[in-house]
């Protein structure tokens, strides 16, 4: 004889999967849905390496930079590449003179920024330190 077939009927007769899952973890119906609101604000992450990023070559860095200051036409390609080097090689600076004893605290900020972007008269990205942040 066959078994019988799955109906309704048959899977109302114990308790739904839902609960068998939560019953199997040891948690109540209540205790379930109290877990599922208490995760609102983001996750805090780990910070990323600023070492480990992937930079351009030297020769492929200065090439995007005389094309960025001649005001020649870029690729968007190229635009982004450029602005990641930038990027990275600001934040680089900063770590470097935020743990250096010769400067006093807070001055590596003005002076990266000189370096890196005004000085080539680039204009920096919006809130290019605090992005930094998370990499340090």
């Amino acid at each position: 004889m066959a078994p019988p077939k799955k109906t309704k009927k048959n899977n109302r007769r114990g308790m739904s999967n839902k609960n068998k899952r939560s019953k199997r973890r040891g948690m109540s119906n209540n205790k379930r849905s109290k877990r599922k609101g208490k995760r609102k604000g983001k996750r805090k992450g780990s910070k990323k390496s600023i070492l480990n990023a992937r930079m351009v070559s030297k020769k492929r860095y200065t090439d995007l930079l005389k094309k960025k200051t001649m005001r020649k036409k870029m690729a968007k390609k190229d635009k982004k590449e450029l602005e990641k080097a930038l990027f990275v090689n600001y934040c680089k600076c900063i770590k470097k003179l935020k743990y250096s004893k010769d400067y006093q605290e807070g001055a590596e900020y003005p002076i990266c920024m000189a370096s890196v972007y005004t000085n080539r008269s680039l204009k920096p990205p919006k809130d290019v330190a605090k992005k930094c942040k998370r990499y340090f």
